[in-house]
């Protein structure tokens, strides 16, 4: 079918991704609009897979303090040319990771991240109180998955629903922006301070 150039550049806008890049989103999604960034953010995956390999030896190191100056945090974030890490989008995006650790204040980055020791006490735990409230114990275990994916919602950043727009999490944020810019993007460490909080 073919695709109006008035929604071709409506899904740039929306999306920042290449002309054709939205032409043909459009095209196989028939002219659904919806559809269409759905295939975006899909190919900015497939463009992340495809990158896997290759360093990110290039980025900033975003920060944002919170009003008040009793919350501050860095970003260690990580793309890999120079080109990327000087354009507004991925700026912006670094501003917004900080600004997410410093409101959700995650512990880890990905659930891979979070150590086996803190996975087992926590199923421990969620065991304990499904038993507790009376679960059978054949479906103990479906349940504690299901609890253990809130807790990566709770502390693990890729998967927190974003601040600004709680219909996408960190990673989908990511990988719109792996679309957008054709690299590999990382945050690679982010580090969050708070007046009065004993460090760890």
């Amino acid at each position: 079918m073919s695709v109006n150039a008035e929604n071709v550049k409506k899904l740039r806008e929306k999306t920042g991704a290449g002309f054709m890049d939205c032409k043909n989103a459009l095209t196989e999604a028939e002219g659904d609009m919806d559809q269409a960034v759905d295939l975006l953010r899909q190919k900015g995956i497939d463009v992340a897979m495809a990158r896997e390999g290759k360093a990110t030896e290039e980025g900033i190191v975003a920060s944002y303090v919170h009003a008040g100056n009793q919350i501050g945090v860095l970003v260690d974030l990580r793309c890999e040319t120079d080109f990327v890490a000087r354009t507004d989008e991925f700026r912006e995006f670094g501003r917004d990771i900080a600004m997410q650790v410093a409101a959700m204040h995650p512990q880890w980055i990905a659930p891979e991240d979070v150590p086996c020791e803190v996975v087992e006490h926590e199923r421990e735990v969620l065991i304990k109180q499904a038993l507790e409230e009376g679960k059978p114990e054949h479906i103990v275990e479906k349940m504690v998955e299901g609890r253990l994916e809130k807790f990566y919602e709770d502390v693990c950043l890729m998967r927190q629903p974003f601040i600004r727009d709680d219909s996408l999490t960190i990673e989908d944020k990511l990988n719109d922006l792996i679309a957008q810019c054709g690299e590999r993007v990382v945050v690679n460490r982010f580090v969050r301070y708070q007046v009065g909080e004993e460090e760890e």
